[in-house]
């Protein structure tokens, strides 16, 4: 029978949540990827913009994942690439993040600074980073307010890691929102840059989402017409589907990446959206290690 994988040329995999949480990888997740089958390609797809593709390849390595650089497609990059359509050559960049987020904005030919000087600079650039304290969110708040350009990596509220969650990147953009008033051009998901960047690197359109939120990696997959496997590894949970709006309701759920080595079970029709969530766990329960369809692949999202 055909495997949930099968159906698609491509698979854009989350990695927080997803493949691991922090230094610790997810139990069966690398076996999962390296079933043999039709030639296909595996994009690594990261809202955390705090390391290069480079480090982001080596850490995968390390955990048993088989990643290249060019398969890793990080929100500092998607960032890079929207700043470098909207500004001059060589225009300075505020950097709120890490230095492998300024080698980004490096890397399209502009100049990375940290801090307000007596010019403005013409944008602020925000990634995640463990080191960020009011210093930088107070440069940040400078630029903003001589209006410069501001665009954030991403806005994820929380950052899966193997003691729980911690405050991610959204939670620093959020402080900058309150300081400046204003609202930055988002990259990562579940905005589309990130996404169609992925899909540029892959070469094809027939691609799979999977990934741990329905605030970031389904939604991300809705926006830009794309099915999308839900993984209960990291954050979401059956319960959020209960009453979520259309745009977080994923095309598969399952309890872990092996689910896409196996045929799916179809989806049912009739179903109480109340129930929705006993449902699927249900379904889970006696279909254990496949994926449960929660609307019909190509259907309308419900």
């Amino acid at each position: 029978m055909e495997r949930l994988r099968d159906r698609y040329e491509a698979l854009l995999l989350d990695l927080d949540g997803t493949l691991y949480r922090g230094p610790v990888v997810i139990e069966g997740a690398p076996a999962a990827l390296a079933v043999e089958g039709p030639a296909q390609r595996l994009m690594y797809v990261t809202n955390n913009a705090s390391r290069s593709p480079e480090s982001v390849a080596a850490h995968l390595a390390e955990l048993g994942f088989t990643a290249t650089t060019d398969e890793v497609v990080t929100s500092a990059q998607a960032a890079a690439r929207l700043l470098a359509e909207r500004l001059a050559p060589g225009a300075d960049v505020l950097i709120v993040g890490t230095d492998d987020l300024a080698a980004e904005v490096s890397g399209v030919g502009l100049h990375p600074v940290r801090h307000f000087t007596d010019t403005p600079p013409a944008a602020v650039v925000q990634g995640h980073s463990p080191q960020t304290c009011w210093a930088d969110l107070s440069e940040a708040a400078y630029a903003l307010r001589a209006d410069a350009l501001w665009v954030a990596a991403n806005t994820d509220r929380t950052l899966p890691t193997e003691r729980g969650l911690a405050p991610g990147n959204g939670s620093m953009v959020a402080a900058l929102r309150a300081a400046s008033d204003r609202e930055p051009i988002v990259a990562g998901k579940p905005y589309a840059p990130l996404l169609e960047d992925a899909l540029e690197r892959a070469g094809t359109r027939s691609a799979l989402v999977v990934g741990d939120r329905l605030d970031t990696d389904i939604e991300g997959a809705n926006a830009v017409g794309l099915e999308s496997l839900l993984v209960l590894t990291g954050v979401s949970t059956l319960d959020e589907l209960k009453d979520a709006p259309a745009k977080f309701v994923p095309t598969y759920v399952a309890d872990s990446l092996d689910a896409l080595n196996h045929p799916p079970i179809p989806a049912e029709t009739d179903i109480d959206p109340s129930d929705l969530a006993a449902d699927l766990a249900d379904r889970l329960r006696r279909n254990p290690g496949r994926a449960v369809t929660v609307r019909a692949s190509g259907s309308e999202i419900r």
